[in-house]
């Protein structure tokens, strides 16, 4: 009986010290195109893709994105936004705080009647970007 105890608390012990562990996304990107707002405040049209490899990770252990571009981009996860699915487009979204403190929105949204291309944008009040991405292995 004492044996049982023990191995009962041992398990007790052992459930309480497990960590949970959120996965790691790591994509890739082959584009970027970028909006932003004129004098008048109305947005101007989205440049055209340029070429541009980076890796985009997404950490939901530490709740931020970091985008490997020439200047690191990091991007803490504020909270989680509901997944939107349309007949077009799957969303997730993200509002999310940078380096520098300002706020934004990351969304990751698959263009479903596109072969399930995958977007990554980010949104601020005066300025767009937009990464073609695709998941790495």
């Amino acid at each position: 009986m004492k044996s049982l105890r023990y191995l009962l608390l041992l398990t007790v012990l052992f459930c309480g010290f497990q960590r949970t562990t959120a996965q790691v996304y790591r994509f890739k990107t082959s584009s970027l195109s970028v909006m932003d707002k004129n004098n008048k405040g109305a947005w101007n049209k989205w440049s055209e893709f340029k070429k541009a490899e980076v890796l985009i990770t997404l950490d939901g252990k530490k709740d931020r994105f970091i985008v490997n571009s020439k200047e690191l981009q990091l991007y803490k996860i504020d909270s989680y936004l509901e997944k939107v699915s349309t007949e077009n487009d799957d969303t997730m979204g993200f509002n999310c705080t940078d380096n520098d403190g300002a706020k934004c929105v990351i969304l990751i949204v698959t263009r479903k009647k596109e072969g399930d291309r995958m977007q990554f944008y980010i949104n601020y009040n005066d300025l767009k970007m937009v990464y073609n991405i695709y998941n790495t292995k």
